[in-house]
């Protein structure tokens, strides 16, 4: 068990970039331990002292600029004029910005430019990766989607994330090739998100497409995971220039 996941990639090395775990932290249970989410029940005191101890251990020059996360597809650029901009996605080229995004099955993204010069990260659920908050943040890039490496991050695996017949119809709405991604569960479908998004990517342009294929929901010692317990804490992924 550890408190942090970093990326293998390919990305410069002034581009750091992590995903917390559940372990290390201050909250209490349903929260235990390292939950920096202010917005699912936990003592503010806990959360407070969680982001401390994320910033800290990490020696971040800043504290991470978070995001109010809508499940939708909204980039906003990084310092925002808001102290809580309203996006599911954050770009920057401003050294020392950290953007970061909140997950407890949804997928989170990382992004660079092959020069090191910009990163992004966005947070992918099934709405918004279906709604394009990928294409969205690639777009935002000053260099074309081919310079830009990604890395999927730890959330619901295909064995757990049950879906909808409508969700499976969404996708493949956009792209036939969608289909690859669900496999029948009686009535519903099994989900694999990391292919979904995997698809997206590659269909924009990205050519470097990474990923940690580690599941929220089962591993239930290191993350926290929204449909698994309910009440529970949040993962936070970080990516920042030097």
């Amino acid at each position: 068990m550890s408190e942090w996941i970093t990326p293998d990639w390919p990305a410069p090395q002034r581009v750091r970039a992590c995903s917390t775990t559940r372990q290390g932290g201050h909250s209490l249970a349903p929260w235990d331990s390292l939950n920096p989410a202010a917005h699912v029940g936990d003592t503010p005191a806990h959360v407070m002292r969680n982001r401390q101890h994320i910033a800290e251990t990490l020696a971040l020059s800043a504290m991470p600029q978070w995001l109010d996360q809508v499940h939708g597809n909204a980039v906003v650029r990084l310092p925002a004029a808001c102290a809580l901009p309203q996006a599911d996605a954050a770009i920057t080229r401003e050294p020392g910005v950290v953007c970061a995004i909140m997950t407890a099955d949804c997928l989170p993204v990382v992004f660079c430019s092959k020069d090191g010069i910009e990163v992004a990260a966005a947070h992918a659920g099934w709405r918004g990766l279906c709604n394009g908050v990928l294409e969205q943040t690639l777009a935002r890039f000053h260099c074309p989607a081919s310079e830009v490496y990604a890395w999927l991050g730890p959330a619901i695996g295909p064995g757990a994330f049950e879906v909808g017949a409508e969700v499976r119809q969404a996708f493949m709405a956009h792209d036939a090739r969608a289909e690859a991604a669900f496999r029948p569960a009686g009535a519903k479908y099994f989900a694999d998100i990391w292919l979904l998004a995997e698809q997206r990517l590659l269909s924009a342009g990205v050519i470097s497409v990474s990923g940690s294929r580690r599941c929220t929901f089962t591993e239930e010692q290191d993350f926290f995971s929204f449909r698994r317990d309910g009440v529970t804490g949040r993962m936070a992924t970080l990516i920042w220039l030097q």
